[in-house]
């Protein structure tokens, strides 16, 4: 899978460096897979939520931060929308918020 945008990520990574390896870990995982469907998602990562609009939210380090990603299936496609922690996640909804930029 293709990850839009993994420099969102790595800014992320240098502003809270607990994140960094579990970060890097989750882009190296998906980079290397290739999601059908979110059954596909929830095999890989149980404590993964899957949200309306193809919008997954995945737990990193723990639960200690969050990250809300759209997938495109057929395009092979992962596009970041959210990363932070847990405290800024309970402050958003997952089901529509975008990237910050």
């Amino acid at each position: 899978m293709r990850i839009i945008s993994v420099r969102t990520l790595r800014e992320f990574m240098t502003a809270n460096p607990d994140s960094a390896q579990p970060l890097r870990a989750w882009i190296d995982e998906a980079q290397k897979t290739n999601w059908l469907n979110p059954a596909d998602i929830k095999d890989q990562y149980r404590s993964a939520s899957i949200l309306k609009g193809s919008r997954v939210v995945f737990n990193i380090k723990g639960n200690d931060y969050r990250l809300v990603a759209a997938i495109a299936y057929p395009q092979k496609l992962i596009f970041i929308k959210f990363i932070g922690t847990h405290r800024e996640y309970d402050a958003i909804d997952a089901n529509t918020v975008e990237q910050r930029k």
